[in-house]
């Protein structure tokens, strides 16, 4: 799919759809661009994504001409924004960006804004899968698309609280060529404490960078601390968290304002665990983007594949099993048990419905 089987907007009209590029309009702004919320005639709101004025000073091709490159080269995908069509400034130089518009914040706002409430487990296990499936999607492609820049503020929300990934400003395929993306494209890039310590030169770019780069956001998305915290020590989310899974205690990484259920603990774990592999210092101890939604959907239920009773069978399922562990080790009454079973139903459902 090439970028000509996009719609090719007139620059007036989005002009006017955002109001002259006005600040009131304004929900995203980078050092590639700005992003602005704008409702077109035919009654579409649609996020426009234009150069920022510094970015318009460098000589060599933009990021925004490079995210509509690799867009428009992707087939549609449920996991990964929406390019809807590009335009021209005025004099014609620079891309504009038609994507759909995604209402809801970016997942660095739902973890991290002080007015936000607290996710619940549940759908933070939802997130996680949805990440993993984009960049599968992407990791897939002939050649493989590496974004380059996975983290939790190019992480958005569209109108049903799915996640999509977007910001494909830094988004590359394994094997183009310096002449073709700049220099700049072409040097190792992305965002500190989401960047793969090993990424330092160009040819170590790999699917793994992304890996390392997600890894990262399951930390983010289970403690709710951000990736540097120079007020806390160890600064480095990645350092601190793979020392409490070393000694055994991946609990304690957990967003203290969010009460674990003890029948989600196993799931928690298996993603921290997951997390911990994706981070390895080395490359060939991190799991594909494919092994790790296996990994994923052997612990965690998505609703959108599952009805309700299936996730509090499995659950429940999850609960005889630890119990018959724990049986070894204290005795328990038939009544005893079946007070546990409707208090545990009343806890699931009152989990599982947050999805």
């Amino acid at each position: 799919m090439g970028m000509t089987e996009y719609y090719r907007y007139d620059y007036e009209e989005l002009r006017e759809a955002s109001e002259n590029f006005s600040e009131s309009r304004l929900i995203g702004k980078g050092s590639h661009g700005c992003v602005y919320k704008a409702f077109l005639k035919n009654g579409v709101t649609v996020a426009i994504k234009k150069p920022s004025l510094a970015f318009q000073k460098l000589a060599e091709s933009s990021n925004l001409e490079n995210e509509a490159r690799v867009l428009s080269s992707l087939p549609p995908c449920p996991y990964v924004v929406k390019l809807l069509g590009t335009s021209r400034d005025e004099l014609g130089n620079r891309v504009v960006l038609v994507m759909e518009h995604l209402p809801n914040g970016t997942l660095h706002d739902a973890l991290h804004a002080a007015s936000a409430t607290p996710l619940a487990w549940a759908r933070r296990a939802r997130i996680a899968i949805r990440v993993a499936k984009a960049l599968r999607f992407l990791h897939r492609r002939s050649p493989p698309v590496v974004h380059r820049d996975v983290k939790s503020s190019n992480i958005l929300f569209d109108a049903r609280w799915d996640a999509k990934v977007a910001d494909f400003g830094l988004a590359i395929n394994n094997n183009d060529s310096v002449s073709r993306l700049g220099e700049s494209l072409s040097r190792p890039a992305g965002t500190i404490g989401y960047l793969d310590p090993s990424y330092t030169v160009p040819c170590n770019l790999s699917t793994k960078n992304d890996v390392f780069s997600f890894g990262v956001v399951l930390l983010e998305i289970i403690s709710c601390r951000k990736v540097i915290d120079v007020a806390r020590s160890p600064a480095s989310i990645v350092e601190w968290a793979s020392q409490l899974i070393r000694v055994g205690r991946p609990l304690d990484i957990c967003d203290k304002r969010v009460p674990v259920p003890w029948y989600m603990e196993h799931t928690i774990r298996q993603i921290l665990g997951v997390a911990a592999r994706c981070v390895s210092p080395e490359l060939e101890n991190r799991p594909s983007m494919e092994e790790i939604i296996t990994e994923l959907e052997n612990c965690i239920v998505e609703p959108a594949r599952f009805p309700l009773w299936m996730n509090i069978l499995r659950r429940v399922t999850l609960l005889t099993r630890q119990r018959k562990m724990n049986s070894s080790t204290r005795k328990r009454g038939v009544h005893d048990i079946s007070r546990g079973e409707k208090v545990l139903v009343r806890e699931i459902l009152a989990d599982t419905t947050l999805e």
